[in-house]
């Protein structure tokens, strides 16, 4: 670890790590929302055109979270466990959301967590395009492993767009 001056902030190869660990963690908590939000869906939705993509889609958002902790221990950024506890009981609590429905789900929840998923890849894809930004400043960085993990997330957000449209028709659209 380096520093420019007595008193800075510490940095690891020009990288501010408080702010990294930061950074890092929030992304590590909304994976875990991702990963539980990914195997939710995977779990409602038996259809057909549906159920295949989104149990794979979960498993590969759970493979994302794995890599982004080995990242992180690879950086030497503590997982901070109370934000993964409290983005999990989160996303558990999500669940319960009114849907216009009493008892049981409505088509609308759908393209609702179809728009949530898409989202939550975007955002891991942004995080990668960050720590690939920093891997040309930092060895323990694995440029490919981030450029492998980038086209990933561009995948997912294709199926999950497709999914998206399909049920958008399906649901909203009359006749």
């Amino acid at each position: 670890m380096k520093t420019s001056m007595p008193g800075a902030r510490p940095q690891i190869h020009g990288a501010r790590t408080d702010l990294l660990g930061i950074y890092l963690n929030d992304h590590l908590a909304g994976s875990t929302v991702g990963a539980g939000r990914s195997r939710f869906a995977a779990r409602s939705h038996r259809d057909p055109p549906y159920a295949e993509p989104l149990r794979h889609l979960a498993d590969e958002i759970a493979e994302d979270r794995e890599s982004l902790l080995r990242i992180m221990r690879s950086l030497g950024v503590p997982r901070r466990r109370y934000k993964v506890a409290a983005s999990g009981a989160a996303e558990r609590l999500g669940r319960l959301k009114s849907n216009g429905r009493l008892c049981r789900r409505s088509p609308l929840t759908l393209v609702i967590e179809l728009e949530f998923l898409r989202l939550g890849v975007k955002g891991k894809e942004l995080g990668w395009r960050t720590l690939r930004a920093l891997a040309e400043s930092d060895g323990r960085l694995d440029e490919q492993e981030l450029d492998g993990l980038i086209a990933r997330a561009e995948r997912q957000m294709n199926t999950l767009e497709g999914l998206r449209v399909r049920a958008v028709r399906e649901v909203l659209l009359t006749g």
